[in-house]
């Protein structure tokens, strides 16, 4: 029952979060991170790019990416769960490298811009691994690797959470960002982790 409950949870937050990208269609661009960035910045167009991607595709593979986890589903729509998890993995590639060029750019100097950058980074190497893993007959393998893929592209519901939470409890903007910058996806990790240990 836990697990169900978990797993339903998973879902409505990452759909939530992955209709986040239509909040710039609809809200004036200084309520979101945009008005957190320097003019130089949003005029750089390669960043403005790399913005769009990011988000755009990063919120494509979280929608789609949980309903992966469902063993029922996975067993009863093969060919379905192939084309959604090529599909995440386009995503994450593309989302994956745009945060690592965006990350030379975060706010929060070095602290922040190297928590960014090692989530891409991961991000990227753990879903390639998945896909090797898969191409190469190794199911569980790949099971394992998806799972922390996707625990990296849940950054994005576990930052919008503790973000505001940590503002909110030291009153430090500035701190809780750089603080974020890791705690958005290390214990995703670690949850990640255990959960591989019980596939052994």
């Amino acid at each position: 029952m836990t697990k169900k409950i978990g797993f339903v949870l998973m879902g409505i937050l990452a759909l939530l979060i992955g209709i986040y990208p239509l909040l710039y269609a609809f809200v004036d661009e200084k309520y979101t991170l945009l008005g957190s960035k320097a003019p130089e910045i949003l005029y750089n167009r390669i960043w403005k790019t790399a913005f769009l991607a990011h988000i755009i595709f990063g919120a494509l593979a979280l929608f789609i990416g949980w309903r992966q986890f469902g063993s029922s589903f996975r067993n009863k729509y093969i060919k379905l769960h192939r084309v959604i998890g090529n599909i995440y993995i386009i995503a994450v590639i593309i989302s994956s490298i745009s945060s690592v060029y965006m990350g030379f750019y975060a706010n929060g100097g070095i602290i922040a811009a190297t928590g960014f950058i090692s989530l891409g980074i991961i991000w990227l190497i753990t879903t390639l691994i998945s896909l090797v893993s898969i191409k190469n007959g190794r199911v569980t393998r790949h099971q394992q690797w998806m799972t922390y893929s996707y625990a990296c592209t849940f950054a994005a519901v576990t930052l919008r959470i503790l973000l505001p939470l940590l503002k909110s409890i030291t009153g430090d903007p500035n701190g809780s960002y750089i603080a974020v910058a890791w705690l958005c996806w290390v214990p995703n990790l670690l949850i990640a982790y255990f959960i591989n240990r019980k596939m052994i």
